[in-house]
């Protein structure tokens, strides 16, 4: 029986049982107004689900798991129901938790659409897409048997990743990782790479790798602070990719991994290690992750570290004792303004409130201190006599390089990749700007090419330039704007519908059927305002990958 139902019996029986007469005539009153409707169905003539859809249309809103569920289980033989129910629907909500099982299984279900559609269904047409789905799916001879096995079986899936039910002690410590970043777009391509571990496509050592790659991704973007408007889109296609035959699997996953461009790239170990030095990691969503999981690298017993708290070795405090001040130098403000909350000065302690503020020589002497310290994040420590800014830097340094090998990258040879490189069709054939005529000549169009060139580049450091046969894009996952050099302009067309464009000074011109806005830029005063509109296509590219989240 529904735990909820056994929850509601036993409280309106303590409730009815605490009632005194008037009360209970009061309730016998109101019990009295109670209908209940029994509604007899013509199998052959009548849709339960359309009718029971409707008849709770002006009441609470049912969620997408019940809207489901009646879709599958309404309409079956009485016998055929009971079995598929107890078979495969109950174990789910069991697995789910009944408490929490409407929203579990709801974003399941989105998951479990986007791995088998491609598409990622809006939060709140799951269930149009699973009707939608399941059609398909009965025209290509499925039947709800199949239909429900299969989503039985990837909800075990989701709830080994997301609840914290895999058996498999090293397979769980990643989950668990993964979690704790907050990744749950993730769980598409999981999803799929976790049927192919069944079926036994892969091994569980490549499993495990492939999470600890995906866990890489996801924390070197977020240190590298790369927009994470695509990173749906990324995972929702990236079983695309994927070679299932002998031997290609895990490399299919590591090539497509170090082949996403811009905006979804894998940051390289130089970008990472770069970041990684410089960033604020203190006020870091994610501080307790990615110091356990630096402590906890390449150990086969993992560090227990959840109750240390994080220690600054130059202190926080903005009035910085003498010792402190002379240790850093007449420049002491800058430098702990520059790399207080940076990796090079963040550390783990069960010591912090008898660290306070004293000088590095005191935390590194005392009981407890950086002498005794059993973290590794605190070798090194014990051997220095000052705490100043070379220090911070060098210490940064060491661990930046040990960063990068607790998330590492693919690294496959340029020799691998080659054959993993999409065939570019003829039009992007390598041109040069000399090939276009208009700006060979180095005359005023060029030059006003080189300023409107230069303009674009700094808008994003991951726009990148493609000099084509007939004209030069600018793009960052797809183009925003390209250009045509003319004799004395330049014919800029972005990526824009010209209707959608804020164009005060009505520049901007929509002259065919293409619905894209033009702009013609004939001088250099006029770059400012250009640019503007310019942004505005980019802008717009970057808003409309974000999907519905």
């Amino acid at each position: 029986a529904s735990i909820r139902i056994t929850e509601n019996f036993k409280f309106f029986k303590s409730k009815i049982d605490r009632l005194d007469d008037d009360d209970l005539a009061a309730f016998c009153r109101g019990l009295a107004k109670l209908m209940i409707v029994d509604i007899a169905l013509n199998r052959d003539q009548d849709n339960p689900q359309l009718i029971f859809e409707s008849m709770n249309s002006t009441g609470r809103e049912l969620s997408q798991a019940d809207l489901i569920r009646n879709f599958i289980l309404m309409g079956l033989e009485t016998e055929r129901q009971t079995r598929l129910y107890e078979e495969h629907w109950r174990p789910m909500e069991i697995a789910f938790g009944q408490q929490a099982y409407e929203q579990h299984f709801d974003g399941f279900m989105r998951h479990y659409l986007t791995v088998k559609t491609g598409q990622i269904p809006k939060v709140r047409e799951v269930y149009k897409s699973f009707k939608e789905y399941a059609a398909d799916s009965r025209n290509k001879g499925g039947d709800v048997d199949d239909l429900l096995a299969e989503v039985h079986a990837f909800a075990q899936y989701y709830c080994a990743m997301a609840l914290d039910q895999e058996t498999d002690r090293e397979l769980a410590n990643a989950f668990a990782d993964l979690r704790e970043l907050k990744a749950d777009v993730v769980y598409p391509f999981l999803l799929e790479v976790y049927q192919d571990y069944k079926d036994e496509l892969l091994s569980a050592a490549e499993f495990k790798e492939i999470l600890r790659l995906t866990e890489s991704y996801v924390f070197r973007r977020a240190v590298c602070a790369i927009p994470a408007n695509l990173m749906s889109n990324t995972f929702a296609e990236f079983k695309r990719s994927l070679k299932k035959e002998q031997g290609r699997y895990m490399e299919s996953v590591r090539a497509h991994f170090q082949l996403l461009p811009s905006y979804r790239r894998f940051p390289s170990d130089e970008e990472f290690r770069r970041e990684i030095k410089v960033r604020d990691l203190y006020r870091f969503n994610r501080r307790s992750y990615w110091l356990r999981r630096l402590e906890n690298y390449d150990r086969k017993e993992r560090a227990l570290v959840d109750e240390y708290t994080i220690e600054h070795i130059l202190p926080q405090n903005k009035d910085l004792s003498p010792a402190w001040q002379n240790a850093l130098g007449d420049d002491w403000r800058r430098v702990q303004e520059q790399w207080l909350h940076t990796l090079g000065n963040l550390t783990l302690t069960g010591y912090n409130p008898e660290y306070s503020d004293h000088p590095f020589a005191h935390k590194r002497d005392m009981k407890g201190g950086f002498k005794e310290s059993p973290l590794r994040l605190n070798q090194g420590l014990q051997q220095l006599d000052t705490w100043d800014e070379s220090e911070i830097k060098k210490r940064a340094e060491r661990l930046a390089k040990k960063a990068a090998q607790t998330w590492p990258a693919p690294g496959l040879s340029d020799e691998v990749l080659q054959c993993y490189r999409p065939k570019s069709p003829a039009e992007e054939s390598i041109y040069a700007i000399e090939d276009h005529k208009h700006l060979a000549d180095g005359g005023d169009t060029r030059k006003l090419f080189e300023l409107f060139r230069t303009e674009v580049l700094k808008l994003d450091p991951c726009i990148n330039e493609k000099v084509l046969k007939n004209y030069i894009a600018y793009r960052a996952e797809i183009n925003f704007v390209y250009l045509k050099a003319q004799k004395k302009q330049l014919r800029l067309v972005l990526s824009l519908p010209f209707y959608e464009l804020h164009d005060p000074r009505k520049m901007a011109e929509d002259k065919d059927t293409s619905d894209r806005a033009k702009v013609r830029l004939q001088k250099p005063e006029d770059l400012p305002y250009v640019m503007g509109l310019v942004r505005q296509a980019f802008e717009k590219q970057m808003e409309d990958t974000k999907g519905d989240e």
